[in-house]
Order: C-alpha cells, then structure tokens, then sequence
C-alpha cells in the first residue's frame, strides 16, 4: 500500500480505544489522524484526556500525545473530512452507540465496530476473519438496502468466545452437538485495572450482565450460511455458557465440554485444530497470527500470563483435551481479550476489507 489510510478512534480515550492506539502507532497501513470521544474529553490534547487513566504499559505514542481530542456528536463534519474510515470504542448507552454508527456510514465513511449495538442487526457483518470471512458480502447488501456508496458499519464479536469458537470451528466436521462453557475473564474486560478496582484483588465475580446471551447467541450468526441476501442462523450446537469474573489482569480463559454426533478419537481433534484450513492466511494480513491457534501438551498450560501475548496476543491457545464423563471432550482456551477479543480483532477485520476492498 502506497500511502496509509487515514484513520479515527471513536471512544478513544476508553482501555479499548487505547489498545487501538498503541496496535497502530506502527501500521503499515493505517495512521491514526483522529482521537474523538464524548464530550467530557472533547477539545482536549489526548495526553491531557487520558491523565492518570492511560492504562496500558506502554507509553503514548509521541505522535498521538499532541493530537486534538474531538467530540464524537459535535465535531462530526470534522471528523468526517479528516479520515478514510472510522473504528469504533464507545462506551455509551447502546441506542446512542448504533445511532452514531449509522451516522457516520451514512456519511460514506466506514465503521468497523467493537461494540455490540449493531451485532444482530440483519444486514451488518459479526466477523472473526479466521472463520466467517465470506461474510463481507453482506456489505454490498447492507449498502444497496440503505443506499450508501462507501460507507458500512461492520462488527466483530464478544471478546469472551474468541478463546473457543475458532477452536469449534475446527471440530465442526464432527457434528457438533451441544457445548458447555465457562469463561473465566479478566478485569480488562471490564476496562478496569486493580488500581481501578480493588474490589476484584482476591475475588471472584459470578455474574457478568449480558455475558452469558452474548456467548450463546453470537457464536450462531458467525457459523451462519450467507444465502443470497441474508445470513442464515446456525442451529446447532446447542451452547450452555457461564460468565465469571477472575482477579486477572488481561487474558479471558475458557473450560470447554463438547458432545459430538460422531465418534472422535483425541488424536482426530488435535490433527483437526492443527491443521485448520485458515481461510485469510494467503492474504498476508499485517495483524494475523502466522499460527492461528496452538496446542500445549503440557498438563499446566496455558496459563494467562504466560501465554496470553501468544503471536502478538492474536493467536489462541488450547491444551487440557481430555474424555469427558457427561461429555466426549474437554479442553481448556485462552486468548487475549483486548487484544485478539477487542481492538486487535477489529484491526485485522479491517485488514481483510482493505484486501477485498471494502475499505
């Protein structure tokens, strides 16, 4: 690419928009010319906005400190004239969130989102590029419904079935029946850090809202069929999901039960995970892991702060198959949930438009 797209961060000074910034401070695609965010930062130097609440362990980079914080309502036109396209942070009330979404695609720029708002809306993208990436298709219906030329709001999925679903996927030829999960998330989820919230030191939280709908429902738009106009929701398997908070800092683990319709040997699983077909891996995407998902044998592995930041934090760990006595299999997964489950997830979806052109 001859010269770098132009590039906003809605929700910028939020733990996700900060995560965008510090994966693109050194892109070869894409240059960060705008930080916006809500009207509380807004006319801020980004430096100034995030003051005692920079919360990752890197420093800022030099060439954002500077830069004007914009208000993501009230300096629309602005916005809207400086960038190619937008992603899309925000931590606002979700009907706030899908209406400024819609605004700025309407306004011919695109939207690659890591919020929910618009993930089960019919004619919008949900998309973890290993898996679903023909998806991208359902743009062209998206803008001949609403009749955008360049614009398009695209989302990725909840960060706490990044862990397991690619993992699935690559059982999927076994006949998947029913899947039992319990995720074990990690306070970033939340945008906290133990400083923020003490509360968590020595705790465990049960509850997380909406988590545990999230993980049910998305996993089925993402393994649906694009038939003509629409995608066509999966019905099988049937996924049960518990949603915990852990007193970890970054990383969402994953103890996964799985009953399939066939008879599976465990060395018929590990030949299928290792030898994943990845559809996007001749695409040479700048963000992709070169190994997409890996196993360890060791009996301890993996572990969140051990393996976490595999492949730049983009890839997915796996170890702990084993027969189950409910279930045929169990096996435990982790990724990194603000990087491979947030930013860095949008960041390689946008790759993969850019490559077919969508961007």
């Amino acid at each position: 690419m001859k010269k770098k797209l132009r590039v906003g961060i809605l929700g910028a000074t939020g733990m996700v928009g900060q995560r965008f910034i510090t994966l693109l401070a050194d892109h070869p695609w894409f240059e960060v010319v705008c930080v916006a965010a809500s009207s509380r930062s807004a006319g801020k130097s980004y430096a100034d906005a995030v003051k005692n609440k920079w919360k990752m362990e890197v420093p800022i980079p030099a060439k954002i400190k500077h830069l004007t914080v914009r208000d993501v309502d009230e300096d629309f036109e602005t916005i809207t004239g400086d960038v190619d396209f937008v992603f899309c942070a925000l931590d606002m009330d979700k009907d706030k969130i899908r209406e400024l979404e819609i605004r700025y695609a309407s306004a011919d720029i695109p939207v690659v989102s890591n919020n929910s708002a618009h993930r089960f809306t019919l004619d919008v993208p949900m998309i973890i590029p290993e898996v679903n990436p023909d998806h991208t298709q359902l743009i062209d219906v998206q803008r001949k419904n609403r009749g955008w030329k360049r614009g398009f709001i695209a989302v990725k999925p909840n960060c706490s079935i990044q862990s397991y679903v690619g993992i699935l996927t690559a059982l999927k030829k076994f006949g998947l029946r029913f899947v039992d999960v319990v995720s074990m998330q990690a306070i970033s989820g939340a945008g906290k850090t133990f400083d923020t919230w003490p509360e968590m030191n020595d705790n465990v939280n049960p509850f997380i809202s909406g988590e545990e709908e999230k993980s049910e429902k998305e996993p089925m738009k993402i393994w649906g069929e694009m038939k003509g106009k629409k995608i066509i929701i999966a019905k099988k398997p049937i996924i049960s999901a518990t949603c915990v908070r852990v007193p970890v800092a970054d990383g969402h683990m994953a103890c996964v039960s799985v009953n399939f319709s066939k008879k599976v040997t465990k060395e018929q699983i590990l030949i299928a995970v290792k030898k994943f077909e990845n559809p996007i891996a001749k695409l040479h995407l700048p963000s992709a892991p070169k190994q997409f998902i890996t196993y360890y044998e060791d009996a301890d592995r993996p572990q969140t702060r051990l393996d976490r930041d595999y492949e730049r934090g983009m890839g997915i760990t796996m170890g702990r198959l084993r027969e189950g006595k409910l279930f045929d299999w169990q096996f435990v997964s982790l990724a990194h949930n603000t990087i491979r489950g947030a930013a860095g997830g949008a960041v390689l979806m946008a790759e993969l438009l850019v490559k077919k052109e969508y961007i």
